[in-house]
């Protein structure tokens, strides 16, 4: 194989693709990436066998051929090439390494045979659509924060992806929760998408599809079966292993009638939480509202360090009410919201609460209570 190519297009692919590798392999060749040369296209792959990334790049072919290097060895290499260098990639048969050249500069690499390296076998996909990349990448964004990482729950390490009837017709919906918190947003439904099958992509890809989202053009390639997804942006291809589990039925969760409605403006209402939630306990977090007419006071109490209180305006006509919130929980979800104002739609200090930028906005929010 021999093949030269602009250092800043290679660097580009190589950032696409490396992310996947694990750094600590048991299995030598996952630690690699495959190149292959072609007709004026390198090709590269990496995997994890969970998680496959392709991309193509064109490049000047003396001679095809395919091989494995280690992938953030030779990601490292090149971004250390000086900018608008060219890069030449070539293997001889006989020593079983590759050589880098570029200027003055020339480095040799272990390689692996093209042979050994899985494939991430993708089989018959069942739905095809294209989503605009900003609605995806929406879509992740609004719900990401509130995956689970406990691995019992394997069933919630992901988003759930799926296809429902609203008022306006069908939409796609992204859910994430933790059981502390849950997410849910929603988007027109894209053609195509009709009957998919409701699928929970892991937190690991739901990552990398928020990088490369923020490169592509303005629609990306959607493919799905019940076991796997596969996204397209642009020039890069994205397939991931589905989780094998049932997501819980959301919809129970969602509160319908907290008849109790708070309006507080966004900004200022985060900077209250991140003030007093400054005395918390790292373990506790807690921040208590009291909230009666026409203003919301915060407080935070703890034996340890002392406490702290904060007044503010809000738009509040029901009956007074106490309700804890975890502090990093209220941030998170005020984070995700749009507009200036944020929404409360709350019935006790024990159930609960909703939160939306307003009443129907696409992204809706629920938060568990805590006691204070």
């Amino acid at each position: 194989m021999q093949v030269t190519v602009e250092r800043s297009a290679l660097l580009k692919s190589l950032g696409h693709v490396h992310r996947v590798v694990e750094r600590r392999n048991t299995i030598p060749i996952l630690s690699n990436v495959l190149l292959r040369a072609s007709s004026g296209t390198l090709g590269l792959k990496a995997t994890d066998l969970d998680l496959e990334v392709t991309e193509s790049l064109p490049a000047d072919v003396t001679q095809p051929g395919a091989t494995t290097v280690p992938a953030h060895m030779i990601y490292d290499i090149v971004r250390k090439l000086p900018d608008g260098a060219q890069v030449s990639l070539e293997t001889t048969g006989e020593t079983g390494q590759m050589l880098i050249r570029s200027g003055r500069s020339r480095f040799t690499l272990q390689t692996l045979p093209e042979s050994d390296f899985p494939d991430l076998a993708a089989g018959d996909m069942t739905h095809r659509f294209n989503l605009p990349a900003q609605e995806l990448r929406r879509l992740i964004e609004k719900t990401q924060f509130a995956i689970s990482t406990e691995e019992t729950r394997y069933y919630l390490n992901g988003i759930y992806l799926h296809t429902a009837e609203n008022d306006g017709g069908p939409v796609m919906r992204a859910v994430a929760t933790d059981g502390h918190r849950l997410a849910r947003v929603e988007t027109a439904a894209p053609a195509g998408s009709a009957g998919m099958p409701g699928v929970i992509v892991p937190r690991k890809a739901v990552a990398e599809i928020i990088k490369l989202v923020e490169t592509a053009g303005e629609d990306v390639g959607i493919e799905l079966s019940p076991a796997k997804i596969r996204i397209t942006f642009d020039s890069v291809v994205l397939t991931s292993k589905l989780i094998d589990g049932t997501f819980p039925d959301y919809q129970r969760v969602i509160p319908a009638n907290n008849d109790k409605t708070l309006i507080v403006e966004r900004s200022d209402f985060a900077a209250a939480v991140d003030r007093v939630s400054t005395i918390s306990s790292e373990r506790g977090r807690a921040v208590k509202l009291a909230v009666s007419d026409g203003q919301v006071t915060l407080s935070v109490t703890n034996p340890d360090s002392g406490s702290a209180v904060e007044e503010l305006q809000a738009d509040y006509a029901a009956a007074p009410i106490e309700i804890g919130f975890n502090a990093r929980y209220l941030l998170d979800i005020t984070e995700q919201l749009d507009s200036d104002t944020a929404t409360f739609k709350l019935a006790d200090a024990g159930s609960p609460t909703l939160v939306q930028d307003r009443e129907g906005a696409s992204a809706l929010y629920v938060l568990m209570p805590m006691r204070v």
